[in-house]
């Protein structure tokens, strides 16, 4: 069964940085487009960034533009989040996805396969 492990959460200051990660059991991932979702206390789960799978294409959330960014190294079967200039709103659990669809698709939120998330907290 595909597993999809996050790393790379904890607690930063407001204006620090951090760099998620998602490691897929398994190489045939690489031919799918994975991404990113949230879900802050109390909120529903929210869209951040997908990368198609040759990572060539990146389509981001409007509150992730110009401060997160989302790479991959297919030969590590990996997906890394970088986030800059993080504060407050940008609590919540980061969780990793991956679907044979790419860009506003992911939005609906209905993709193959979920990581178990992992917590981000921002210190004000």
């Amino acid at each position: 069964q595909v597993q999809l492990v996050e790393s790379g959460g904890g607690l930063v200051q407001a204006g620090g940085s951090l760099r998620l990660s998602c490691t897929a059991s398994e190489r045939s991932l690489s031919n799918y487009a994975m991404g990113w979702f949230r879900q802050a206390p109390g909120q529903e789960r929210e869209f951040v960034a997908v990368i198609n799978w040759s990572g060539d294409r990146t389509y981001y959330a409007d509150s992730a533009k110009g401060r997160f960014t989302i790479s991959r190294d297919n030969a590590e079967n990996t997906v890394y989040l970088r986030m800059n200039s993080l504060n407050a709103e940008d609590t919540a659990v980061y969780f990793c996805a991956a679907d044979s669809s790419y860009g506003s698709s992911w939005y609906r939120g209905y993709m193959y396969y979920w990581g178990k998330g992992t917590l981000v907290t921002v210190s004000s």
